[in-house]
């Protein structure tokens, strides 16, 4: 089968890749690190023999973040329910690897047939939930063969993936491990529908609007950035690439009687730096604190960098507008939700199409996208000067959340209904 073929050497030729980077990129570096001697490790942390837990996996940080209210409401109701919580990526295990809503934290090993059944053997779920997309043909051949169910959360499924061409036999073949689809869109299920897959999918929506109503009704206030802001107009910008600071840069300048939060998506060191070279009258979170607690009085610059992880999801909450960076990327926009939950307008770089909630978000009018350094100072000062476009379109934000919310009550429900945690 050529696409077996092609998907092994992938494997091959990532692996190989990942640990040629690691000799200079931290985080392949950490992707490597945290892999070595990784069954001895999940081995010593499982000895609890007879255990069925249930396992999730994730890619990164926001497949984890739509997965993690399913985990804490099973954890709620059933305290004594082990879970296992996988990542593929740095960006999620380094950031969630003490996480309390679950019982063990692990790097996913590579996919193989080999770690698939060792991995397997050592874990034993009783169910699977697999967030999003990421798609490993072993891991899921292996659970079908052991007839272990496995749900897939908030999937999203477009024509261009290998699921619908003509090279993508074994893609199809991993769909038909899951025992039930839980996509976002009725796109998902039409696509999912033309590969023969129509009685085990369901449109159920994006766990992620779950996620970020929790956040907002639970909200602890951040002293220093309250102190920061002030009372006075802020623009958060959120997940920021070179891209975007780009595109923020000359009206930041201009405009020095307004509060600028930055929250760059990489916190590295050398990032951090050249950030910093960019905003020239800007101060670091880390430096701000510090300053603050022993009571210095200088004049603080009006551009804040926040230099840690954590705090983004309530950053947006001291926003006048919200910015959220990743649109002039290939990649695509981060998550608008977090921004949105909080009532704020939500503005964002051109690239979104790929991203249901931020199209809904435009349609609903509570996002608006921009092409350029021209175009958003246009909006941010129409914002800044009309008040009531400004609260009406925070105000649809909030409501477009607010409707859209509801889809993990709809996976613990099914998850009863079916009695898929009866050992």
């Amino acid at each position: 089968m050529l696409s077996k073929f092609l998907y092994n050497l992938f494997l091959v030729l990532y692996s190989a890749g990942v640990r040629i980077a690691s000799v200079w990129n931290a985080k392949a570096a950490n992707w490597v690190n945290g892999r070595k001697n990784i069954f001895q490790v999940i081995n010593e942390e499982l000895l609890e023999k007879g255990d069925r837990p249930i396992w999730m996996h994730c890619a990164s940080l926001g497949e984890f973040e739509q997965g993690r209210p399913l985990l804490e409401y099973i954890k709620l109701n059933d305290p004594q329910q082990k879970i296992v919580l996988t990542f593929f990526s740095p960006s999620g295990f380094e950031v969630m690897k003490d996480y309390k809503g679950a019982d063990h934290v692990f790097y996913l090993p590579m996919d193989s047939a080999d770690n698939a059944k060792k991995f397997l053997d050592a874990v034993n779920p009783t169910l699977v939930l697999w967030v999003k997309y990421e798609y490993w043909f072993y891991y899921l051949a292996t659970l079908k063969q052991r007839n272990i169910p496995v749900l897939l959360v908030s999937g999203i499924f477009r024509g261009n993936q290998p699921f619908f061409r003509w090279y993508g036999d074994i893609w199809r073949n991993m769909l038909g491990c899951f025992t039930h689809f839980f996509v976002q869109n009725s796109e998902s299920k039409e696509l999912l529908s033309s590969l023969g897959l129509k009685e085990n999918v369901g449109v159920n929506g994006d766990t992620r609007f779950d996620r970020v109503l929790e956040i907002a009704d639970h909200f602890t206030d951040v002293p220093h950035i309250a102190g920061f802001c002030n009372s006075q107009t802020v623009i958060v910008a959120g997940s920021t690439w070179e891209e975007d600071e780009i595109e923020l840069l000359h009206f930041v300048n201009t405009n020095p009687e307004i509060k600028f939060i930055i929250a760059p998506h990489e916190i590295n060191q050398q990032n951090l730096s050249d950030v910093k070279e960019e905003f020239p009258k800007s101060i670091l979170y880390s430096n701000y604190v510090s300053d603050q607690n022993e009571n210095k009085n200088e004049k603080v610059p009006n551009v804040l960098i926040v230099d840690n992880v954590g705090l983004l999801s309530r950053l947006y909450k001291y926003a006048t507008i919200c910015y959220i960076g990743g649109g002039f990327g290939g990649d695509g926009v981060h998550n608008v939700l977090e921004a949105a939950v909080y009532g704020k307008p939500v503005v964002f770089g051109p690239v979104y199409e790929k991203f249901y909630e931020a199209l809904g978000l435009v349609k609903a009018s509570g996002g608006i996208s921009i092409d350029g350094p021209v175009s958003l100072e246009k909006v941010l000062n129409t914002l800044l000067q009309d008040e009531e476009e400004r609260l009406s379109r925070g105000a649809a934000a909030r409501k477009y959340v607010e409707d859209n919310a509801g889809a993990s009550k709809k996976i613990i429900q099914f998850i009863q209904e079916k009695r898929l945690l009866t050992n």
